[in-house]
């Protein structure tokens, strides 16, 4: 794939018909449950081989674990999460790796296998594409407002439902269209993975601020303060590619900056396909899967926010 894309994960090419794509991703704790952050962890670290159009195989655990502060029965919960994602996707666990830290940390390496011909990059959107986006945004403010102990209980069941839910049968769907571009949102936020893929090239993007889904709750959260400071250091990086048109709250910008942990699939499309495939992600449980914009043809490498 090289190196100018900045995309989702490696690909090797072992045939003509065969080639092995390659990912890894671990983090610390973001909710309590240490068998939902099992969850959560794994079903992160397999999307990028759903983002790029393949299907992961094998995983890897990768642990750190600070043995004697934590109760092993913690470990053991989290693993248990992390084994019952990956066999929800048909993913074999085949080992790992574990060392002693003073911070938990749980995630996995991932091996998915795709025709080489079929590989989908985070570059390559074409003017005229509509943008889907398949989850909604805004995971990274509400687990700040769990750390912070005002998120209620309903908040927290579905912002962990959201994030245990695999990328897999969206990008099943996807395969069956012809996507010209997809990446996974996960820790630049909405904005800066969109800036990703329109870096370097020579299209730039128009996004509809009252189509963008967010999770019930942010906007509010946002308003107290729960923004994580990774959002203003994604906002400050790439900032210079924004045109936000005067009626837009700048709070919105701050939450589509959002680091968003296991965050769903954003894909552009040729308008004729659009509504097909929405339509197809709705028919397959892809419900929160929706237009958020379109590519346009200039000014190159720019995100309107209208």
């Amino acid at each position: 794939m090289g190196l100018k894309g900045a995309d989702d994960a490696g690909v090797y090419r072992v045939s003509d018909e065969l080639a092995i794509i390659q990912t890894v991703d671990f983090f610390t704790p973001i909710v309590d449950d240490p068998f939902a952050f099992g969850q959560i962890a794994a079903a992160n670290a397999l999307s990028d081989i759903y983002a790029m159009g393949g299907m992961p195989k094998t995983a890897l655990n990768l642990v750190a674990f600070p043995s004697g502060q934590m109760e092993i029965a913690v470990l053991s919960a989290v693993l248990a999460g992390g084994l019952e994602t990956m066999l929800r996707a048909n993913v074999a666990l085949i080992g790992g790796h574990s060392v002693q830290d003073r911070e938990m940390k749980y995630g996995l390496s991932v091996t998915g296998f795709i025709h080489p011909d079929r590989i989908v990059q985070n570059t390559g959107l074409r003017a005229g594409d509509r943008l889907i986006l398949t989850k909604p945004i805004g995971t990274g403010i509400i687990n700040t407002a769990i750390k912070g102990g005002i998120a209620s209980s309903e908040t927290i069941a579905l912002v962990t439902r959201l994030m245990t839910a695999l990328n897999r049968d969206a990008a099943q769907v996807m395969s069956r269209y012809p996507v010209s571009a997809c990446t996974d949102i996960t820790g630049f936020g909405l904005l800066g993975h969109l800036a990703e893929m329109i870096t370097a090239t020579k299209v730039g993007v128009r996004l509809d601020a009252k189509a963008i889904p967010l999770i019930p709750g942010t906007r509010g959260f946002a308003k107290q303060g729960f923004i994580p400071g990774g959002a203003f250091n994604n906002k400050a990086f790439r900032s210079p590619q924004l045109h936000v048109e005067d009626h837009i709250d700048s709070l919105l910008v701050d939450i589509l900056f959002d680091p968003q942990t296991s965050g769903g699939l954003l894909m552009g499309i040729a308008k004729e396909y659009s509504d097909d495939l929405i339509r197809d992600f709705h028919q397959n449980g892809v419900n929160a899967a929706t237009i958020v914009g379109e590519v346009i043809e200039a000014p190159a490498a720019r995100i309107e926010i209208r």
